[in-house]
């Protein structure tokens, strides 16, 4: 028995090895077997062929096929049964179980794992055999942990997984507890416990480091690199996948290098870097052995190709990839891999009338693969395939083929609770209800594929990778869309309140898209409750028009539009910001200027004036985030001069507070000396020590300055106000958003910790206030000023007071000390009136009354 024992041994760790080198971050499964040692109910040679069922089902598992390893693996279980060998039967239902879950066949699923569970609680092992089966418990309760994560059960998921834990730990199995310690981090972030979950990746991290066997540390480093980058950490993401490619280069592993070459490659690419992307690609599909992999590598390099315009080079990828496609077995990556081609060809037939040519085969491709995943009874593959099939007819103007095959899809998708492909085919079908005419059967649905997306948003950085998601392409469009059809023809109150749900549930969409995790939790406030004299404007930037819906205070939503492209907006909008530049002439900046002005404000500005409106709170939309408001130009005066103007990316964010009343104290640092490669700021030694002298502050100037050091300030002093003089930056991408201190760059993803450090303390009072006088947004990216946002968000500040760009030391420094004698004021003044009175004290000055210099500061958040 010592043979086959060593010979389950080497399954266990086979599969083991295999999901950690193509781990996707969804899932964990646990291992296939384990050695539990001699049993006098079956013979040796039964015994043996029931292992080799179990290593048969492995192999069928591993390649994707899930039904023929449940056909296998049912075998085992049976013969098992019979031989009343009680705890491989209980194993093998184990896999059953992973089976089913995989086909999406939840109750069998179950049933099987309640069996398992079953069998080990009533058996009795003998003495000798009960660190063995601790081995076979450790695989079910992590079996079950999957289960439940699947089913959206993440707290009873982590109790499984920390139940594994401790099996794995007893067994002393390394890959058992690198799998369930894995799991765990994934279950804290679905409950949104995202520190608690990096904290675990870091001692992982730590572990891996000291791990003596090279390929797990290897193949271990690049499953935490792989979460990494699907959470957005792309820098340690980077780094972990290149210290485990050092590792298996130097054990000449080329199927290890060549997933991780793939999986440098999507970092790269996630980190808009791609001509990078595509050489790590072009490495992958050179150096693997494994034909997937080496289909995946060129498939991705496709649509980088494409927007680079190289069709050249795409030209001779695609005979490859029809070669490796057409030599493949029946497997559920297989099926991906060929939606995937697909819908790489129907979008170069989309951009590019050169590829017309893959007409046909495009319908052959997808048909075959729904076959297949039928044959294979893979039903979320089938449901790829036949929305993939729904997309193309689609493009062909073929609209009832396509709503049939979208249906058809979006039936499966719901069948085996699958809503991370639903809302793709809800929002597919309601186009082409849209197109056939059906706009209230459009509404329906695609507000539906809303929902779908509301509900799930926590959950998107698992969302599964077999096809490729964009946030741009695959999520902003549905809500967009959507408010587009809620504002056609007159809309009514009902469709004018969606409408503006639909569009603040996009700006919370697109931070949790930037950050890569669910990190919002609050609750709606009606304008009324937050503020009597304040309106909301939401502009919404629509392919065919500008719409803006007002919101004020005890009144009906009011709604107008410009009928405008898209494309001639920003055009007006990107001459806005460039006129900002004081070597831009006047006379066409006010025109311009007052352009936006007229299609934003004054068709309510009456309303404005009954209603003795004080504030305007903008929730702004795409390349409006980027400009100032309070430079708008009526033709006498600046919107600032007749309104405090507020940013916010809803309401839904907003905690109502004003500064009113309390003991005003801050915590100032900055840096006035050049460090870092980042030149010397002279006006901020200047900036701070006037702030200090109108607030009791606790100052950190220059190497005074450290994360430490702030951290600490931060914790210790209990004051409302943060305010940070430094270079710094906003960007679209939160890996190029920070702020510098003298001995390092705050990332926006640390801020939360940073700033949030009092939280530690008793009776902690959150930041009310956080300032950053010289930050600006990165030059070329018309959505950086997400960045601001982001910050504003993940800072935990209720109000965050930021620059658009960096401006002169001498009009900061002015600006900042009239806003903080504003403040001291004890009249009570509100944060946007404070900054509304720097402002016009610029204006009024001789020096720096051009917008330059005072309108690049916003107030993000709540304005009270």
């Amino acid at each position: 028995m010592n043979t086959i024992s060593k010979f389950l041994k080497s399954l266990h760790y086979s599969l083991w090895l295999g999901l950690l080198a193509f781990w996707l971050v969804t899932i964990a499964i646990p291992a296939v077997a384990t050695n539990i040692g001699e049993y006098p109910e079956i013979t040796q040679v039964e015994y043996q062929n029931t292992s080799i069922l179990l290593a048969k089902g492995k192999v069928a598992y591993e390649a994707g096929r899930f039904a023929e390893a449940a056909e296998y693996w049912q075998q085992a279980t049976r013969q098992y049964k019979k031989a009343q060998n009680t705890a491989y039967q209980a194993l093998s239902s184990n896999y059953l179980a992973l089976a089913y879950q995989e086909l999406g066949q939840w109750q069998e699923a179950s049933k099987n794992l309640n069996q398992s569970l079953q069998l080990l609680e009533n058996y009795a092992p003998r003495k000798s055999e009960n660190k063995k089966i601790s081995a076979i418990t450790a695989q079910v309760i992590n079996t079950q942990g999957s289960l439940q994560l699947a089913m959206g059960k993440a707290e009873l998921a982590l109790d499984s997984w920390r139940q594994a834990e401790q099996y794995y730990r007893q067994d002393r199995d390394d890959i058992g507890l690198l799998g369930s310690q894995i799991n765990q981090a994934q279950a804290l972030q679905h409950l949104g416990l995202y520190r608690r979950s990096q904290k675990l990746l870091k001692q992982l991290q730590k572990q891996l480091t000291e791990q003596s066997d090279p390929v797990l540390r290897a193949l271990g480093l690049r499953s935490l690199g792989n979460i990494l980058q699907v959470t957005g950490n792309l820098e340690e993401s980077q780094a972990l996948l290149k210290e485990s490619l050092k590792i298996t280069k130097s054990l000449n592993f080329s199927e290890a290098n060549g997933a991780t070459l793939f999986s440098l490659g999507n970092v790269a690419r996630a980190s808009n870097n791609p001509q990078s992307a595509i050489a790590f690609y072009r490495q992958a599909a050179a150096t693997t052995s494994h034909t997937l992999t080496k289909i995946e590598s060129n498939l991705n390099q496709i649509s980088l190709l494409a927007n680079l315009e190289k069709w050249k080079i795409i030209n001779s990828l695609i005979p490859q990839i029809q070669k490796d496609i057409a030599g493949l077995s029946a497997s559920r990556r297989g099926i991906y891999a060929r939606v995937n081609f697909a819908k790489n060809l129907i979008d170069l037939e989309d951009r590019n009338l050169s590829f017309l040519e893959y007409e046909n085969y495009i319908s052959g491709l997808l048909s075959k693969t729904v076959t297949e995943a039928k044959e294979l009874n893979d039903f979320r593959g089938e449901s790829y395939a036949l929305g993939t099939l729904g997309h193309w007819y689609e493009q062909q103007q073929q609209y009832a083929p396509a709503q049939k095959a979208t249906e058809k899809a979006l039936s499966l998708a719901m069948d085996i609770n699958a809503p991370d492909i639903a809302y793709q085919w809800q929002w597919q079908l309601g186009r082409l209800l849209q197109k056939q005419g059906d706009r209230q059967g459009a509404i329906t649905i695609e507000a539906q594929a809303v929902s779908t997306l509301q509900d799930i948003r926590g959950d998107l950085v698992a969302t599964n990778t077999d096809v490729q998601f964009s946030f741009r392409e695959s999520v902003e469009p549905i809500y967009r869309n959507l408010v587009g059809l809620l504002l056609e023809d007159n809309p009514n109150q009902e469709n004018l309140v969606q409408a503006r749900e639909v569009i603040e549930s996009l700006q919370l969409a697109e931070l949790e898209n930037y950050f890569r995790e669910a990190c919002i939790n609050t609750k709606p406030k009606q304008i009324d409750q937050i503020d009597s004299k304040a309106a909301v404007i939401y502009p919404i930037i629509l392919p065919d028009r500008l719409a803006v819906i007002v919101s004020l205070p005890d009144s009906p939503l009011n709604y107008y539009q410009q009928t405008i492209a898209e494309n001639d907006v920003e055009e007006v909008l990107d001459k806005f910001l460039q006129s900002l530049n004081p070597i831009y002439s006047n006379k066409k900046r006010l025109a311009t200027s007052q352009q936006i002005y007229e299609w934003l404000i004054q068709p309510t500005e009456a309303e404005l004036v009954n209603h003795n409106i004080e504030t305007l709170v903008f929730v702004l939309d795409g390349s409006l985030r980027n400009l100032p408001m309070a430079a708008l130009h009526d033709g006498e005066k600046y919107l600032i001069e007749k309104y405090r103007v507020a940013l916010t990316p809803g309401l839904q964010l907003l905690e109502p507070k004003s500064l009113k009343n309390q003991k005003l104290k801050a915590v100032v640092a900055g840096l006035s000396e050049s460090n870092q490669g980042f030149s010397a700021l002279p006006g901020v030694k200047t900036e701070v020590t006037e702030i200090s002298q109108s607030i009791p502050s606790q100052l950190l100037l220059n190497q005074e300055f450290t994360n430490a050091s702030l951290r600490e300030q931060i914790r210790e002093t209990p004051s409302p106000l943060v305010h940070l003089a430094t270079h710094g930056q906003f960007s679209s991408n939160p890996e190029e958003t920070f702020i510098v201190t003298w001995d390092d760059q705050i990332k926006v993803k640390e801020f939360e910790d940073l700033l949030r450090a009092r939280e530690e303390t008793i009776d902690a009072q959150p930041i009310e206030l956080l300032v950053m006088s010289a930050c600006q947004t990165a030059t070329g990216d018309k959505r950086a000023a997400l960045g601001i946002a982001g910050v504003a968000v993940r800072s935990g500040a209720r109000s965050t007071l930021a620059t658009l760009w960096s401006v002169k030391d001498d009009s900061t420094v002015a600006l900042m000390d009239e806003f903080y004698k504003q403040l001291a004021d004890t009249s009570s003044v509100t944060k946007a009136e404070a900054l509304r009175q720097a402002q016009i004290s610029l204006i009024d000055s001789e020096d720096f009354k051009h917008p330059f210099y005072w309108s690049p500061f916003i107030l993000v958040g709540n304005w009270l």
